[in-house]
């Protein structure tokens, strides 16, 4: 059933922003949800089916009211607007998108980007031990950081440490150059990239040379017991089933783990069963451990990733290729 409902909005210049460039917001909209939005002036017309042109006008309310608020909104915010809205019609996006990491302090804001970050955001905050599964592109290790830098700052506790399995993937470590430190370094590059997106190049090294802040192979963890930190474990599942069992029983007091991985890209041997994969199912009845799986649904980075993961799906189930409308 097609609807016509025309949105009238107090401010000219702050319609003009919300529509952005050449009306991009508009054309987004569109495109997503496969309505007609036209504006003249502080008006917006949409037509379409009765279900999509709502979602189109609450999205354009909610973003309105973000931009009114200082807030601003690119083109990658209004499509994740989009899908929160089709998940959820009732939700505020000022709830969702609560700038709940705003004590990391770097150079841009930190904050959920749809229900699902959302959601993993409230498990780190409400409980020790955390395992984030999904494919790339979900903000599995991103959000983890950013939430244990604004710990750190906010003096909850003392240190945080990042860790990942070096698993050799075509080439082997002996062959590299350098000490055993230089020879990991190129796995732990991930992790120093979205650490220097959110703190400055300078400061980030004066709390790593002041141990605060640790960059480390998971081998180096054996031994150790890692209490008042945030631990993060990344690419997870590389590590075999004694690994994982070696860094879970490191955490000590007044500390939080957070182990991220994608089940689908394990690098290990046939042989070695990933240790992510056999702790979801050793602990998932363990209370005070949470578990957030993500889809490609909720991948925010260029939209063709989305369609990208699901093709390789497909062939991995052996069902034949499908258009994405990509």
């Amino acid at each position: 059933m097609n609807s016509r409902q025309t949105l009238v909005f107090d401010d000219n210049q702050m319609a003009a922003v919300l529509y952005g460039d050449r009306e991009r917001t508009l054309r987004i909209l569109e495109q997503d949800l496969g309505i007609q939005a036209h504006a003249r002036g502080n008006q917006v017309r949409l037509v379409g089916d009765e279900a999509r042109v709502q979602i189109g006008r609450k999205v354009l309310e909610e973003l309105y009211g973000l931009i009114r608020a200082g807030q601003p909104v690119q083109p990658r915010d209004v499509r994740a607007a989009v899908q929160v809205m089709a998940q959820e019609p009732g939700v505020n996006l000022r709830d969702v998108y609560a700038d709940v990491l705003s004590a990391v302090g770097g150079r841009h804001r930190i904050a959920a980007k749809n229900l699902s970050q959302r959601r993993y955001i409230e498990m780190m905050q409400q409980h020790d031990v955390v395992f984030s599964v999904g494919p790339a592109g979900t903000g599995k290790t991103y959000l983890a950081m950013a939430m244990a830098v604004a710990a750190l700052n906010r003096h909850e506790l003392s240190r945080v440490i990042l860790t990942r399995p070096a698993v050799e993937a075509g080439e082997k470590l002996g062959f590299l150059p350098g000490d055993l430190a230089e020879k990991v370094n190129p796995y732990l590059r991930p992790l120093y990239d979205a650490l220097h997106d959110m703190i400055d190049f300078e400061k980030v090294q004066r709390l790593m040379e002041r141990g605060i802040i640790e960059v480390a192979p998971l081998a180096f963890m054996r031994g150790r017991t890692l209490n008042d930190s945030f631990v993060i474990l990344d690419e997870a599942q590389n590590t075999t089933r004694e690994q994982m069992k070696m860094f879970l029983t490191r955490l000590g007091y007044d500390s939080k783990a957070v182990i991220t991985g994608d089940i689908t890209q394990v690098d290990l041997p046939r042989d070695r069963p990933s240790g992510l994969v056999d702790a979801i199912r050793v602990l998932e009845e363990i209370e005070g451990i949470a578990f957030m799986h993500f889809s490609e649904r909720d991948v925010v980075r260029h939209p063709l990733v989305q369609s990208i993961i699901r093709a390789y799906d497909r062939r991995a189930e052996g069902t034949p290729p499908a258009d994405d409308g990509a």
